[in-house]
């Protein structure tokens, strides 16, 4: 498996992965799958310090993670949150483990103080690997979304580097 920065080529491959989450899961509470021209303007706005990486193995992207902005207010500047997908067909191989590692030390080595995620859903899987890495819960957001019919949680886990 090899992690690395995600190119404008892999913008077809994160989009399948992403658009079968919107389809089937409550990992994204995005109801409407993403377009072509959606993916590559997402990903252009990922360009320098707000980071994708792709998780490739045997040539094909099983994965990805992204740092995107926590806020707008410019206190909230070094704060990200993080987002960890893999492909159906991949899952249970290390890629999200291998992929929040490696996005995490390009958030720490680009300066930001603290990691936001995000679980929605009561994705217990997600809260395992971000506890592993370091986060801890925050808070859970109650009822924050509807997605398949029903009412949907948010739990935040929060990493915070060299606290002071």
């Amino acid at each position: 498996m090899e992690i690395r920065l995600a190119g404008s080529g892999d913008a077809e491959a994160i989009r399948a992965i992403y658009n079968h989450e919107v389809t089937t899961s409550t990992a994204t509470f995005d109801l409407v799958e993403r377009s072509p021209k959606d993916q590559k303007a997402w990903l252009a706005a990922r360009a320098g310090a707000f980071s994708v990486l792709v998780a490739e193995i045997n040539d094909e992207v099983a994965g990805f993670a992204s740092l995107s902005p926590f806020r707008e207010r410019a206190a909230y500047r070094s704060t990200v949150e993080n987002s960890v997908y893999v492909a159906a067909d991949h899952r249970g191989r290390g890629v999200a483990d291998r992929l929040l590692g490696n996005l995490l030390e390009v958030a720490r080595t680009s300066g930001f103080h603290s990691v936001i995620a995000r679980i929605g859903g009561n994705n217990e899987a997600s809260t395992a690997l971000h506890a592993k890495h370091g986060f801890h819960e925050v808070g859970v957001e109650r009822q924050v979304g509807r997605k398949f019919g029903r009412w949907q949680d948010v739990t935040v886990m929060q990493v915070v580097f060299d606290e002071a």
